[in-house]
């Protein structure tokens, strides 16, 4: 027999399914986060392309009836403030989700690591059941 032996239990078949499941998810993330940038992309393209066409749509209707549009110093300081908060908001959501996302990642390595040693502590214990009840001849 061959250093090649087919191995034909359950646990080798469950392995390769498992093993083939995760490669083939390996290799769709890649294109998952193009899509996924550019999702983003046209999202915004199409958000601001919405915006420029009300406003200018807006102005030229203002202009063409003559309704003033002007407005008083302390409503435009009022609008442009409240703006600068917002920014600050999205910047601390941002962070935040960031963290919460890098989080995420190392609660996952530390359980993957975590996992790896609670195998081996059972195989220690499983190994130490079996000499203790293994017939001595």
């Amino acid at each position: 027999m061959s250093n090649e032996t087919v191995k034909n239990d359950v646990f080798s078949t469950v392995e390769d399914t498992v093993q083939e499941q995760v490669k083939s998810a390996e290799k769709s993330f890649p294109n998952y986060q193009t899509s996924v940038t550019s999702l983003q992309q046209e999202y915004t393209e199409a958000f601001q392309n919405i915006i420029d066409s009300t406003i200018a749509l807006q102005r030229e209707y203002a202009n063409k009836t003559g309704i003033n549009t002007a407005l008083p110093e302390a409503t435009e300081s009022a609008v442009k403030k409240s703006n600068e908060q917002i920014g600050k908001v999205q910047d601390v959501q941002n962070k935040i989700a960031l963290a919460t996302i890098d989080a995420t990642r190392q609660n996952i390595k530390t359980f993957n690591e975590n996992a790896k040693a609670f195998a081996d502590l059972n195989k220690s214990v499983m190994q130490s059941w079996i000499t203790a009840f293994t017939p001595r001849y």
